[in-house]
Order: structure tokens, then C-alpha cells, then sequence
């Protein structure tokens, strides 16, 4: 469906790796050999959060549709900036139109978000998901995607207190609405969520078979594994960086996120959880 990565650590510029690591993002929007479609170019979105004294603050977000290979604004803006945790996304278009507002990472007031996946038979559960939502919050929801209304279907629930409650229990919703309409499988993807200090990313399907996700290992350790590897410099002792598939060769260097999971990532490291495993209510 699509391709992402989101960073967090010392501030970088996102150039570095949704431009010119070895297998960019925008490398990926190319040719993405994990993917289910190999060209990603329905669109793309780059959503950061200041440096410095703002940091954590509200972030900003730039979208387009054209293709990420095909726009210099992409490079002059990720290389103008640095930014201490950024997510960026390409986007395969299926069937929700190619538009500004349906491009990934979605915002709400300090909180970003972005999916690789679909909810299958959304048409069907549109209506009862959309009613769903708070109130207060369905004039935020800009676009016609299923992700989007996801996001704001685990705001509802409680995301901004709770993100990995919320999350369950909007994602067991989507499963519940999607039983009634005689939807076998109606959750598929990984998605990514952040308040610009904690970053969760998550992996999880209906069917048991989700989309890839990988984040890189702890870079002390992967300087010790690669001391002449001259691309680490740039990087700090806490970066990490969570992506739909590995941004080089190098083994090792990325460790994949197992099935039903979600790793949390803070300024302690990474750690997994189970997600809405067999186990789960």
C-alpha cells in the first residue's frame, strides 16, 4: 500500500534518510521490494518537530501529490531543516483519491500519525466508524481515507491519555463493525504515532500477516559491529529509526518488529509489547 519511516534521537536532517541513505524513502517510493506494490507515487508527506528551545512542540507537515522522487520542495525543505523526531510516508493510492488531504502523516494538535495498510471493506464500515467519532472531532477529519478516520476514532477513545488502549480498542472496533458487515479480515497495517517524546509503532493484521516493519538496533552497537562504517557519523548515540523496510544492507542493523506487536520508542531505547495478541480482550 505504502512505504514510511518515522526518527526519533539528536536532531538530524530528514534528507539523510528519506533522501540519501542507500535505500531511501524515496528510493523505496521507486522500488520497494517488501512492498505489496513496488511504486509508491500516489503523493507523499514529511511531518516534523522543531529543534531546540520548541522541541515537542506542535509539529508541521508539508504534503504533495506529486511523486517524492519528483519534487525539489521534498529536498530543499529536508535538508533546511533538523528536526529531533520526523515522520515521513509515500503513498499508494487504493482507491481513495490522490488529494492533499489524504496524504499520511495525519495531525492532530501535538500528535502524528500514518498507516501502511487498509481497512478492508471500509466502505461498508464507513458509516459506523465515522459515527464513531467524537463530535468534537469529526470537522478535523479532511480527507476520505480509512487511516485517517482511524486516527481520529483512536483520538476518540482516548489516544491522547492512552495511546496503546486507544489503539486497541479502535482497531478492535474496526474488527467488530467489519464482523457484522461480513468482513473476514478487516484490519491490515502498520502505523506509526507520536506526541513529538514517545514514538509507537505497530504491527498488526486480522489475518496474522502484516505488512513488514523493521527498526534499526541501538547505534553504539551498530558502531561496534561497523567501526569504518563512515555513514554512522552523522548519527547520535540515542537515534532510531522505525521503517516499513531496511534503509541499507548492512546485517544487523535492522531488527523486524514481530507480528501483533507495537515497539515503543523514548529516550530510554525500544521495547516491544504484545498487540492484540490471541490473548487479548
Amino acid at each position: 500500500m505504502c512505504r514510511w519511516l518515522a526518527y526519533s534521537g539528536e536532531p538530524l536532517q530528514p534528507s539523510v534518510l528519506i533522501l540519501d541513505a542507500q535505500h531511501s524513502l524515496v528510493a523505496q517510493s521507486l522500488n520497494s521490494p517488501l512492498g505489496a506494490e513496488t511504486v509508491n507515487g500516489d503523493g507523499f508527506g514529511f511531518g516534523w518537530y522543531p529543534a531546540g528551545p520548541d522541541a515537542g512542540s506542535r509539529p508541521a507537515i508539508f504534503h504533495s501529490i506529486e511523486p517524492a522522487w519528483n519534487d525539489q520542495n521534498l529536498r530543499e525543505l529536508t535538508d533546511a531543516v533538523r528536526s529531533p523526531l520526523f515522520f515521513a510516508h509515500v503513498r499508494a493510492a487504493a482507491g481513495p483519491p490522490i488529494q492533499q488531504t489524504n496524504c499520511h502523516p495525519f495531525r492532530y494538535e501535538d500528535w502524528l500519525f500514518m498507516h501502511n495498510g487498509f481497512l478492508d471493506g471500509f466502505h461498508l464500515m464507513k458509516r459506523d466508524l465515522v459515527l464513531a467519532v467524537d463530535e468534537s472531532l469529526y470537522p478535523n477529519i479532511l480527507g476520505t481515507t480509512d487511516s485517517e478516520v482511524l486516527f481520529y476514532l483512536a483520538l476518540t477513545l482516548g489516544l491522547q491519555d492512552d495511546p496503546i488502549g486507544a489503539m486497541t480498542k479502535a482497531v478492535r472496533m474496526v474488527e467488530q463493525v467489519g464482523a457484522k458487515h461480513g468482513v473476514k479480515f478487516p484490519m491490515q497495517g502498520t502505523l506509526a504515532l507520536s506526541n513529538g517524546s514517545t514514538m509507537w509503532a505497530f504491527r498488526y493484521s486480522t489475518a496474522h500477516r502484516t505488512r513488514s516493519l523493521f527498526h534499526s538496533v541501538a547505534v553504539p552497537e551498530l558502531r561496534e559491529m561497523y567501526p569504518d562504517a563512515e555513514r554512522l557519523s552523522v548519527f547520535g548515540d540515542h537515534a532510531k529509526v522505525v521503517v516499513s523496510e531496511p534503509l541499507n544492507d548492512l546485517p544487523g542493523a535492522f531488527k523486524e518488529v514481530p507480528e501483533s506487536t507495537v515497539a515503543i520508542l523514548d529516550d530510554e531505547g525500544y521495547r516491544h509489547e504484545s498487540f492484540l495478541d490471541d490473548g487479548d480482550d
